[in-house]
C-alpha cells in the first residue's frame, strides 16, 4: 500500500516508480496505490474511483474499472478532467509576486545579518 508516492517528484522519476511497481506486480505481487497523479493513474491495471466529494460528502465508491472503462464513465468526476470534458480553469487575475522579506534562520540572525 502506497500513499502518494509521486509527491514531489520529477516526471522521469515517476516514470521509474512506474516501472519498480509494475515489476512487484509482475512478480505476483498486489500493490495498492492512492494516487492523484495523472501518469499514475494511467499505469493503474484497475482504478476505484472513491467520492464523490471530500470528507464527510465522499466515502463512496463511484467507479471501479479499467482506465479504459474510466475514460468512458460519465459519473466519474476523475473521468472528467482526464478525458479532457472539463478543465481545472486558470484564474484572470493573479496576484503579484513580492520581494521576499527578511526571515530569521536557527541561529535567531536574520539574513540581512541584523540580530532579531
Amino acid at each position: 500500500m502506497l500513499d502518494e508516492p509521486s509527491i514531489g517528484l520529477h516526471p522521469r522519476d515517476i516514470d521509474r516508480l512506474i516501472g519498480i511497481i509494475r515489476s512487484l506486480t509482475n512478480a505476483g505481487n498486489t500493490v495498492i496505490v492512492v494516487e492523484h497523479d495523472e501518469t499514475m493513474i494511467r499505469a493503474a491495471d484497475q482504478v476505484i474511483e472513491v467520492g464523490p466529494e471530500p470528507g464527510a460528502r465522499g466515502g463512496q465508491i463511484t467507479f471501479q474499472g479499467s482506465v479504459d472503462a474510466l475514460l468512458r464513465s460519465p459519473a466519474s468526476i476523475t473521468s472528467a478532467y482526464l478525458s479532457g470534458r472539463r478543465q481545472v480553469e486558470l484564474p484572470t487575475h493573479r496576484r503579484p509576486v513580492r520581494e521576499p522579506s527578511a526571515r530569521a534562520d536557527a541561529s535567531g540572525e536574520s539574513q540581512s545579518g541584523c540580530a532579531s
